[in-house]
């Protein structure tokens, strides 16, 4: 079972790949989207979960995502499909960090992708390449609550604490003008989800070639969520708009 493919089952209940919940996506979304008639684009958009709800939300609006995965591409358009919103989105089979685009965008996401670009500094650059004026960017990155251990660092990355992420975004150029912490329910809201469909998939599917694999990695993933980083690890959500030019 390829690691793609763990992804896609162990997001099956929890469709927003990253600690929120369906509220905080809402006002996040509330916040990001300037008008009805905006252009969005997601860097990294996955199965497009962010993109939906905000065409749902937004008759006007029209929406771009980029993701290196064309199963996800291909779920994010069946999903569109379903909901009535496929011709108002386009989405793109390529790496994010090449996307060129014939148009500037009033609103680009990016959550829980930032290990795509290489760290947040890149994310917050790639997004500027792609921002109209007067636009904002949604962007959600990890943080650590608390002191890590050498084990969490190495699992999860050398990330900042949440000031410290803060002032790097204020010293890149951005202001923030909305921003959402997860709490300790979304953040193991998510992990439960996560390892719960995919134990659950295993369970339901026992003469499965990949059933044996799907229930140990949910296992060792909740190993390590309860072991290395549940007291440690935050996320944060950041509304940001350039604070000149």
């Amino acid at each position: 079972m390829h690691r793609e493919q763990i992804s896609r089952i162990a997001h099956t209940g929890h469709p927003i790949a990253a600690p929120l919940d369906d509220d905080a996506v809402r006002r996040l979304l509330e916040h990001g989207v300037p008008r009805d008639g905006a252009r969005v684009l997601d860097l990294g958009c996955g199965g497009g979960e962010w993109l939906l709800r905000a065409l749902a939300g937004h008759p006007g609006l029209r929406a771009e995502g980029v993701d290196v995965s064309a199963g996800s591409l291909e779920r994010a358009r069946e999903a569109a499909h379903a909901r009535g919103v496929r011709e108002r989105l386009v989405l793109h089979h390529e790496d994010a960090r090449d996307f060129a685009a014939s148009h500037a965008f009033d609103l680009v996401i990016s959550v829980g992708a930032t290990h795509a670009f290489g760290g947040l500094p890149a994310t917050l650059a790639a997004a500027r390449e792609h921002l109209a004026p007067g636009g904002r960017v949604l962007i959600g990155d990890g943080f650590w609550a608390r002191e890590p251990s050498s084990e969490a660092v190495e699992m999860l990355g050398d990330l900042g604490d949440l000031p410290a992420t803060l002032d790097l975004v204020v010293a890149d150029g951005w202001t923030p003008v909305h921003g959402h912490i997860s709490s300790r329910q979304e953040l193991d809201d998510y992990e439960w989800a996560w390892t719960g469909s995919l134990a659950s998939w295993a369970l339901d599917h026992p003469d499965d070639p990949d059933s044996a694999q799907a229930l140990a990695a949910a296992s060792a993933h909740r190993d390590e969520w309860l072991r290395v980083h549940r007291d440690v690890f935050g996320f944060v959500c950041l509304v940001l708009r350039p604070t000149s030019g």
